[in-house]
């Protein structure tokens, strides 16, 4: 594996926060409540001094999102004519704003775009950055729609007293060849760097829209939401409004078009982890007014680290990660350290299974593991105690060597040419007429249902 360039992570980047470093913590029997920010993750520590894993429930209500149920599985998979992703159907996609509304939209024929983004700390990214690309791109293939991603130099600078800005627009370019690895549609997916989009002549109507964001946001407002102080730089309390401006579509008029007022109406559908949610909640707070549509969220939750699920994985602590440049080797060797749910002994493992919920080899055959079927196999015999936490790291290292194996030989054929037309601004395609046919069809179909329901005695 190359050598990994990194600085302790930043916003939007999972944080230098590890199992040791939170027991630490909880040595001094401090009693904290979980942390989930764009600067700050972890599972807290609760009256025992136990460091806890993360609490998605409790997050839904802290957070006032949705969580995606059963129902809501059912009329995503009738509606858009797709199996859900392994990670919606596995929980591991578990909460929404208005993607039901977007369901709504898109089965009446309207279009949207999709927006994700990525912050540049170090030159490699590694798997748990991969799943959020990884199922952006699924979105892009069932909705057949524009994609826009964002990879926020500009921000790393901001908020790191360690990185220049040469160093995040360097990592930028190089985590861009990493996320079109991921097996992007380049007739559809514009990717920029926000250094270079905002001063390189195509980010005029991008600009406007960060200036009249930026009014209409208050510094107590991003001060409730952020937790800023005293002490944050100006940077960092205007740049929610650039990240917020790529929500609306008419930031880029070069895809979309000049019709200001037609387009406004387009809507965005943004996948994220949940510690981005902030972010778009004051997006949220501000769009209507502004006389454009709330862009809806659908969040994943974080890949833990390899030391254990009471935080995720950190680009700057190469133990608790996998990356994707590394050789199965070094897959196999993490793994095999990784924090295992099996008992203390062999007897003891047989007479009470495996602990699954905490088993980190385990966890990653949830995010990795395709088939639903093997993946329930897995899980009863290693918590009968039939599997031992061995052969249950065995498989695991083999799916990874897969996954992993398949972006390197991806990743080997993406050409600096090929990033710089991902890059480059221009028209996207995106729709086409026989998909929105079908959309009509089907909609069609459900009005003559309905009229049929309402005339019958």
């Amino acid at each position: 594996m190359a050598e990994i360039t990194a600085v302790p992570d930043e916003p939007g980047q999972p944080p230098a926060l590890t199992a040791p470093v939170l027991a630490a913590a909880a040595s001094q029997s401090i009693v904290r409540d979980q942390i989930i920010t764009p600067f700050d993750v972890s599972g807290g520590i609760d009256e025992t001094g136990k460091v806890v894993a993360i609490n998605y429930d409790k997050l839904i209500d802290t957070f006032g999102s949705k969580k995606i149920g059963q129902a809501l599985l059912e009329r995503f998979e009738k509606v858009t004519g797709h199996k859900p992703h392994r990670l919606m159907r596995r929980g591991m996609v578990f909460s929404h704003r208005d993607l039901d509304l977007i369901l709504d939209k898109y089965e009446k024929g309207n279009h949207l775009f999709l927006y994700t983004g990525r912050g540049p700390s170090s030159d490699s990214m590694h798997v748990g950055h991969s799943i959020p690309f990884e199922f952006t791109k699924y979105l892009q293939e069932v909705f057949n729609v524009p994609l826009v991603i964002m990879l926020t130099d500009d921000e790393k600078f901001f908020h790191s007293p360690r990185l220049s800005l040469e160093d995040c627009h360097k990592f930028a370019l190089q985590n861009a060849m990493d996320i079109i690895a991921i097996g992007f549609d380049v007739k559809k997916t514009f990717i920029f760097i926000d250094t270079d989009f905002v001063d390189g002549g195509h980010g005029g109507a991008f600009n406007k829209n960060v200036r009249v964001i930026g009014k209409r946001t208050t510094i107590n407002q991003i001060k409730g939401t952020f937790g800023f102080g005293d002490s944050n730089n100006i940077a960092e309390f205007g740049f929610p409004a650039m990240q917020s401006a790529t929500a609306f579509a008419t930031s880029f008029p070069f895809i979309f078009g000049t019709n200001t007022k037609q387009v406004a109406k387009i809507p965005c559908l943004i996948p994220c982890a949940i510690d981005q949610d902030p972010y778009f909640r004051q997006c949220r707070d501000n769009a209507n007014k502004l006389g454009f549509v709330k862009p809806a969220l659908i969040h994943a939750v974080f890949l833990p680290s390899l030391r254990g699920a009471e935080t995720k994985m950190s680009a700057s602590d190469p133990d608790s990660s996998i990356y994707l440049s590394d050789t199965d080797k070094q897959i196999t060797k993490k793994i095999g350290n990784a924090f295992s749910g099996g008992q203390d002994s062999r007897e003891l493992h047989r007479q009470l299974g495996g602990r699954t919920a905490v088993d980190i080899p385990f966890q990653y055959l949830k995010f990795f593991l395709e088939d639903d079927d093997e993946l329930e196999q897995i899980r009863t015999r290693y918590e009968s105690g039939d599997m031992e936490s061995g052969e249950l790291k065995k498989l695991c290292a083999g799916v990874l060597h897969e996954y992993v194996g398949a972006f390197r030989k991806r990743r080997a054929a993406i050409t600096v040419e090929v990033r710089d037309l991902f890059l480059r601004p221009r028209g996207l395609e995106w729709g086409d007429r026989k998909a929105e046919e079908e959309i009509r069809e089907r909609e069609i179909e459900r009005l003559e249902k309905r009229l049929a329901e309402l005339r019958a005695p």
